[in-house]
């Protein structure tokens, strides 16, 4: 009975308790949201002061630089293309070896980086020496569509996993190791690093992630020259004396042991990248730039780089930038050496009957067959649509054919009509007789049988 004074009073007690429970509800949930606020606020500042580290290391780096040798002007232009990112670029002279400039030189000497996406040069030289790829950039052995000049182009990663499984990693090293990689470049500085090559690593990410790799730029400043050079490599030189700065002599160490078709099969795949793939956006491929983007994780944040020659027919500089942070990737990487090349361009000539000799044109892609572009990266291993790259790597398997996908059902709409709505259906028009005379209207007979 509710007017007991003993049924109020306990009906008072549950209703405080119900209120008090509620309450602590919304307080251990209040507490919740703000334990995790408290964690992303956290999360946040310790990435910006990461970032805002490697930031501060880059300006203390190139204010410690030394630019005895150097082209003030190609710096200047360097310097003011880095902007705010943190990073190292290197400007070379692709025939000489000799170096215009070095931003943040303690990065691009006494560091190494892991190489991304720019170690599937080695493993398309090393496929095409092998036989791997045959002459028209197909995998041997593979139904796959896809060439070597759109793989390098789009940066896919399956295609030079497939390769690379098929040559191993013992051969993978010894061209790495040919085209300069794993050992000092021999530039006249101190403490120059020799960075590493993944000896025992047999996983497929070394031929297209470049991991257990680590380069410097200026290997990948050698390497890209190397290949655009016809496989002479360089020995990049600071033109300290100042008897240098005038009358500089190139210095050469020896050709790369690699047929010079094989060398030179990567190149159109190169310019690819700049007319209509991976670098297309930061670079100004009119000025003969071949190249290639690399992005991936490593050391806590993203790391973008370019290395890359202009003009390819006929190289007078090899420009490599490297970025780090969680922003960065490749094509951001292109397009400071992009604002670099712009500051040279009044010394690059173009040559189109040798681009011609050389035939080092890039096929044109056919209509329908360019994809939208993908960041290249460690987040996913297929970078363009084929449904048949999704597939395991198991060298000599079948490959299984996949039935094309159903074309797509339109899907049905609701049709909400308004006053202001066409009709449905055409109209139907009912005339009648105006003259007025009555309607005869007759009644059927019915006859009985008698």
């Amino acid at each position: 009975d509710k007017k007991n004074p003993k049924n109020r009073a306990e009906a008072r007690r549950v209703d405080a308790e119900r209120r008090r429970e509620a309450e602590d509800r919304r307080q251990a949930a209040l507490a919740e949201q703000r334990r995790r606020e408290a964690i992303a606020r956290e999360a946040r500042a310790r990435k910006l002061a990461f970032e805002q580290g490697l930031r501060t290391e880059t300006v203390s780096n190139i204010a410690k630089d030394d630019t005895t040798g150097e082209d003030i002007n190609v710096r200047r232009a360097a310097v003011n293309a880095l902007g705010g990112h943190a990073g190292t670029v290197v400007v070379m002279e692709a025939k000489t070896g000799k170096v215009l400039t070095i931003v943040n030189q303690d990065w691009a000497i006494r560091d190494s980086f892991k190489p991304c996406s720019t170690i599937k040069l080695v493993t398309g030289v090393a496929g095409i020496n092998e036989n791997i790829i045959n002459g028209d950039g197909k995998v041997r052995n593979s139904s796959a569509g896809m060439d070597l000049d759109y793989a390098l182009a789009k940066s896919n990663n399956v295609y030079f996993q497939r390769v690379g499984v098929s040559m191993g990693s013992p051969k993978m090293i010894a061209y790495a190791k040919s085209l300069g990689l794993g050992e000092k470049t021999g530039i006249n500085a101190a403490g120059e690093t020799p960075g590493k090559l993944p000896y025992g690593n047999n996983n497929a990410r070394i031929y297209s992630h470049g991991d257990d790799f680590s380069v410097t730029p200026l290997q990948l400043a050698v390497m890209v020259s190397a290949l655009s050079n016809g496989g002479r490599k360089v020995v990049p030189q600071i033109a300290r004396p100042r008897v240098e700065r005038t009358a500089f002599q190139p210095h050469l160490t020896e050709q790369v042991n690699v047929p010079m078709r094989s060398v030179e099969g990567v190149l159109p795949g190169m310019i690819g990248a700049a007319e209509y793939g991976t670098a297309r956006r930061g670079v100004d491929a009119s000025m003969g730039v071949a190249g290639k983007t690399g992005s991936c994780i490593t050391r806590g944040s993203w790391i973008g780089l370019f290395a890359s020659v202009a003009p390819v027919e006929d190289p007078k500089y090899s420009v490599v930038v490297i970025t780090r942070g969680q922003s960065e990737r490749g094509k951001y990487a292109a397009a400071i050496a992009g604002k670099v090349y712009q500051a040279l361009s009044g010394n690059i000539k173009r040559n189109r009957d040798l681009l011609y000799a050389r035939q080092l044109k890039v096929r044109p892609v056919m209509p329908g067959t360019v994809m939208d572009d993908v960041d290249e990266g460690e987040e996913a291993d297929v970078a363009e649509g084929d449904p048949q790259e999704r597939l395991p790597i198991v060298v000599g398997a079948p490959r299984t054919q996949v039935a094309a996908a159903p074309p797509p059902v339109e899907e049905k709409k609701l049709v909400q009509k308004t006053t202001q709505s066409k009709p449905s259906f055409s109209p139907v028009v009912i005339e009648f007789d105006k003259s007025g005379a009555p309607e005869k209207r007759e009644r059927p007979r019915i006859v009985k049988n008698k």
